[in-house]
């Protein structure tokens, strides 16, 4: 199994990397390759180089124009240069069977945004989760749930995304991982607490 890892190319707070490369670590010792953006920069070079460091798969995917400003990472098992960014996120999606978003900036949110909303459009099926080190991403769930509220989000998509703190969660996330049913669907006419579905 393969995890698409999306994380940030900033280096971040430093219990964000110590919480970065031990998730990553355990990943690996329990056999999951580690997919991801290709840097040898910030939290993305923190996962890549736990992960070489356990021993493990990494497969980077770098755009061309990306080459060079985000250091592409030298030691890679496989370094995969793409047209652009679309076609990253495109070629991420085909070589993972999970994904899972760390802490990051605009960049980690637009990735983990539109692979999430790739599976609410049948797209694919596969679990994608986020990994929420020291509540960094309560507000945004917070949001979510007040989206749902307000009947722009379906809660049987929430339902489905996961919030993880350690890479045991995680798995066993992907594990009891059930695919929510597809956005245009009669089976989704309403969100399970009555408001209507949709997410844009």
């Amino acid at each position: 199994m393969r995890v698409a890892v999306f994380t940030g190319s900033s280096a971040g707070l430093p219990a964000h990397a110590a919480a970065a490369a031990a998730f990553t670590t355990s990943l690996v010792e329990a056999g999951v390759g580690i997919v991801y953006g290709g840097a040898s920069v910030g939290l993305m070079a923190v996962v890549a180089d736990a992960a070489l460091a356990a021993g493990g798969e990494v497969i980077g995917v770098i755009p061309e124009h990306l080459f060079d400003k985000e250091i592409a990472h030298a030691g890679l098992t496989r370094l995969d240069t793409v047209v652009g960014m679309h076609a990253r996120k495109a070629r991420m999606s085909e070589l993972s069977d999970a994904f899972i978003a760390l802490p990051g900036g605009a960049g980690t949110l637009e990735e983990f945004f539109e692979v999430w909303t790739w599976g609410q459009i049948g797209l694919h099926v596969k679990p994608v989760a986020i990994a929420d080190f020291d509540g960094f991403y309560q507000p945004m769930i917070a949001q979510l749930s007040l989206m749902v509220a307000s009947g722009y989000i379906s809660q049987a998509y929430l339902s489905r995304l996961g919030v993880v703190r350690t890479a045991d969660e995680f798995l066993r996330f992907i594990a009891d991982y059930q695919a929510p049913p597809l956005k245009w669907t009669d089976g989704l006419a309403a969100s399970e607490d009555g408001a209507s579905p949709g997410i844009a």
